[in-house]
């Protein structure tokens, strides 16, 4: 796996907030839903996308909106539209003093708004975990972006988010990963762009392929050395061309690379911190744990016990 497919394949989907929203103005929503990632795709209408302290954005028919949270933004028919709808975390739906709207808007399977007819017509996909390894993804990203180029994805998505089917679940979150994904290569190769480091890095004819030898293997006992070798290069070429397009030495973005690792597993799955370590390259609970606090400011336990209390709330 290179390091962009590692990387954009952090957010991936599981069991996504998937919702087809009708409306006909005036509306205005108001999104605290702390997401760590949200697309929102037009297929009729326009809508307006205004961070709080940000200008409003524009998106119409064919475009995707990507919103990086967990920053509360406004999506309206216009942006004078004050909020009538607070979207809050899990994707429960409120008036603005507290009243729950969820089901006397609810329109059908995965459809909600004020009309069955409404002039315009959004799909919305919401990333409901924070995966770490995706970290450098979203620091590389504005609050919102507005991308012109959906292409087939969007009326295919609009097809499939109102179908009720065995394994849909599954259909829509590879969906709205490929939705993403090709936004955000678009979003990076436009004109004019500044990509991430690491973005730029894979394309190096050294670098590149020390990046995806790195993500295939992370636990592997890598040295500098032992990767220049792999290249052919020098040791010393290879840390400084390392440094100079990721912005840091391999070995510590293959810390980083590890211990981020290490975050998802603690908050997605039960395996102890003992096979954590193991699978991420540390050869001990005691090593995982020095390396992890050093970084975090937390223990490995406590970042699995603030996590689950995170996704409870």
């Amino acid at each position: 796996m290179d390091a962009i497919s590692d990387l954009l394949d952090g957010p991936r989907a599981r069991g996504a907030f998937m919702l087809r929203a009708v409306l006909d103005p005036p509306w205005s929503l108001r999104i605290e839903d702390r997401a760590p990632l949200c697309a929102v795709a037009m297929v009729r209408g326009e809508a307006w996308v205004t961070a709080d302290g940000g200008r409003p954005l524009r998106a119409g028919p064919g475009d995707v909106v990507i919103a990086r949270g967990p920053d509360p933004y406004v999506v309206a028919d216009d942006p004078a539209t004050p909020p009538q709808v607070v979207i809050h975390p899990g994707g429960r739906c409120t008036t603005l003093r507290g009243e729950p709207l969820r089901q006397t808007m609810a329109l059908g399977v995965r459809t909600w708004g004020n009309s069955a007819d409404g002039a315009t017509c959004m799909l919305i996909g919401t990333y409901r975990m924070r995966g770490e390894i995706a970290g450098r993804l979203p620091a590389a990203l504005p609050p919102l972006l507005v991308w012109p180029e959906g292409g087939r994805l969007v009326p295919l998505l609009g097809e499939e988010i109102a179908r009720d089917a065995p394994g849909q679940e599954v259909v829509l979150d590879r969906l709205l990963d490929l939705l993403v994904i090709a936004v955000l290569r678009g979003w990076f190769a436009r004109p004019g762009a500044e990509p991430p480091g690491w973005y730029r890095a894979h394309g190096d004819p050294v670098v590149g392929p020390a990046l995806r030898m790195l993500h295939d293997d992370p636990a592997h006992p890598w040295t500098v050395a032992a990767l220049a070798a792999r290249v052919g290069v020098s040791r010393a070429a290879l840390a400084r061309r390392f440094a100079r397009l990721v912005g840091e030495p391999p070995m510590a973005y293959l810390t980083g690379l590890r211990l981020a690792r290490a975050a998802d597993l603690l908050r997605d799955t039960d395996a102890t911190v003992e096979a954590i370590a193991r699978r991420v390259g540390y050869g001990t609970a005691f090593a995982l744990s020095t390396a992890f606090k050093r970084e975090r400011g937390v223990s490995p336990q406590e970042f699995r016990t603030r996590a689950a209390a995170h996704l409870g709330t």
